[in-house]
């Protein structure tokens, strides 16, 4: 489309990258980063050589945002500008809608094991879902937490005291949970052959490797009146996924719930594959691939892809009722500008003049905007917010000239 030459680069180092020549550097196309120890280091050597020459990185590998990479992170220490591309936005959007309890019942499939790890996103969906529904391995750790009797072999006893806080803070908060009430098992001496069990009546030699009739005719019934469902992680029992009858209908349950009211998200790549077998519209479903970049910001944490773009500062700052003689005097920014001291003082002394503190903690903030009131000072003021990512939609909205930036 563009008529532009690519030149595509496998297995490609720090130093075998800058002594490349004989082509244009914005027409390199690098494959498999991920397997080159610079890129996953967040080598600045590197991160520096990627970004030689450019000027505006776009970052719309959205699937990687929860990793410190060089391609991601590193390289917007070099770059002028540093923008998310339509995908990533888009999956942002998607990602941080999950946040949102707007839409009641809000139910939560969870799939996968690993319960330890993400024992931090169920404290967090706890606060907003009404249900969640367990069809994975974490299903036996939740079971044993409720005191429904497990084979031990499929027990995780060091997640044993997660389970049990899962449980309290489900109880604590009313969320219904929901457990496989029957199992497809397999014999372990005769792989061949296969039995219904009830979730409480597992014997020893069979193996669990899928949800029963009984589990799916519940979880179908319970899903009908849901007005929002994510499902996160597979349909997964044992070491091996052939047996896929029970995620393939839960495929085909909520892709009939998302053509009606329901908002509905499915997350990861095995239950993203399964959705797209059994429709080929997808524009009532959302669908995230990478689950590990949900669970990360299901935990709270902050995603180091996100935070390394520029971001505009999300609300319109009216200069005119800030400033008595409006955005037409100089400014001066404060950056971290903490308790305020150094910013009201300076305020003070130099009316002609505007100053502006930017700092991260929302109290000092408060306090400074109190003392702005106090002294009756007309040209100052504060804002919260994280001036790495935000300064320059900040300041480009100020008609008035940028003489003096401070970094505290």
């Amino acid at each position: 489309i563009l008529q532009i030459q690519v030149v595509p680069l496998q297995g490609i180092s720090c130093n075998k990258l800058s002594e490349i020549k004989g082509f244009k550097k914005e027409n390199i196309y690098l494959e498999n980063l991920n397997n080159i120890k610079d890129e996953v280091a967040n080598c600045l050597k590197f991160a520096r050589v990627l970004s030689s020459g450019v000027d505006i990185f776009v970052n719309d590998s959205f699937s990687n945002s929860h990793k410190v990479l060089a391609s991601t992170v590193g390289v917007t220490r070099f770059c002028y500008a540093c923008i998310a591309g339509f995908h990533f936005e888009e999956k942002l959007r998607l990602v941080k809608n999950l946040a949102e309890a707007n839409k009641k019942p809000y139910v939560a499939i969870i799939g996968g094991g690993n319960l330890a790890e993400k024992a931090a996103s169920f404290r967090f969906l706890a606060s907003r879902c009404q249900c969640f529904v367990f069809v994975g391995m974490m299903s036996f750790q939740i079971m044993h937490a409720l005191g429904v009797p497990v084979p031990i072999d499929l027990v995780d006893r060091k997640a044993f005291s997660e389970a049990l806080d899962i449980v309290r803070r489900a109880r604590d908060n009313n969320v219904q949970i929901l457990y496989p009430k029957d199992f497809w098992c397999r014999n372990k001496n005769d792989p061949k052959q296969l039995h219904v069990f009830p979730s409480h009546g597992l014997l020893d030699g069979w193996v669990p490797i899928d949800l029963g009739p009984v589990s799916l005719d519940e979880i179908g019934s319970m899903l009908t009146n849901c007005k929002k469902i994510i499902w996160i992680g597979p349909v997964k029992f044992a070491d091996r996924n052939e047996h896929t009858n029970g995620a393939s209908k839960l495929a085909k349950i909520l892709v009939q719930l998302s053509q009606g009211n329901c908002e509905t998200t499915i997350v990861g790549t095995t239950a993203c594959k399964l959705v797209r077998q059994e429709t080929s519209s997808l524009s009532s479903i959302n669908m995230v691939e990478n689950a590990s970049v949900v669970w990360e910001f299901l935990k709270g944490r902050k995603l180091p892809g996100v935070m390394a773009v520029d971001r505009a500062y999300p609300f319109e700052i009216k200069w005119d009722n800030i400033y008595s003689d409006g955005p037409t005097q100089s400014l001066v920014v404060d950056i971290g500008s903490g308790n305020g001291l150094f910013l009201l003082e300076m305020a003070k002394r130099r009316k002609d003049l505007n100053f502006l503190g930017l700092e991260m903690n929302e109290k000092l903030v408060l306090r400074c905007l109190d003392s702005i009131q106090q002294f009756g000072i007309k040209n100052g003021h504060f804002i919260a917010t994280n001036a790495t990512s935000t300064f320059r939609s900040i300041v480009s909205s100020y008609q008035g000239e940028l003489v003096l930036v401070s970094i505290q």
